[in-house]
């Protein structure tokens, strides 16, 4: 790549012009292969010091700066994960902004304000606890305020929705359901 620019720039001074019998041109194929090997460090270089472009070592790097690593496990996921903890301020105490924090950290949440300094934090479309929790319960309460009561909720399967769906112990039994199977077949939320 960088040889045939090299040409392409030099060929005004008839130096390399192969055709009129000058010098060689193997000096111009060496450093055209010494500025491809530098041009493929700088593309490494330049991706990898954007956040939004990062793949490995970028990545890496920026979840270093934090106590404890993204909930994410794909390059995408953990570039918004790592912009969404970047963008923590003093305005990031309304429960939007912490809404839109934890679900830019790949963490499936939602945190609803109770008042009195309480704060409950609900799994929208995941029944019982969710996977990882220990980890994800860990990232939250580094992300939230401190001086917020935090509050996990987990959804299970209530006896009024069993009721208002019409299941009974026949269509449960011949959906092959385990108690635990059955108190985590929640339905959609609305």
């Amino acid at each position: 790549m960088y040889e045939a620019y090299l040409r392409a720039l030099l060929e005004p001074l008839g130096v390399y012009d192969l055709s009129r019998g000058t010098i060689n041109g193997a000096e111009l194929a060496a450093l055209g292969a010494g500025f491809d090997g530098i041009g493929g460090k700088l593309d490494t270089v330049e991706r990898e010091s954007l956040t939004a472009t990062a793949e490995d070592e970028g990545l890496r790097r920026r979840e270093a700066l934090f106590a404890r690593r993204p909930a994410a496990a794909t390059a995408e996921e953990r570039r918004a994960a790592i912009a969404a903890l970047l963008q923590i301020d003093g305005d990031s105490l309304t429960p939007d902004a912490m809404d839109r924090t934890l679900r830019g950290c790949g963490i499936r949440a939602r945190a609803v304000e109770m008042g009195d300094g309480r704060l409950r934090v609900l799994f929208p479309e995941v029944a019982g606890v969710p996977a990882e929790f220990d980890q994800i319960e860990k990232i939250i309460l580094d992300i939230l305020p401190c001086h917020l009561e935090v509050e996990f909720y987990f959804r299970y399967l209530t006896w009024e929705e069993c009721e208002r769906a019409g299941y009974t112990w026949a269509a449960v039994e011949a959906a092959g359901h385990t108690w635990e199977s059955f108190q985590l077949a929640v339905p959609p939320e609305d």
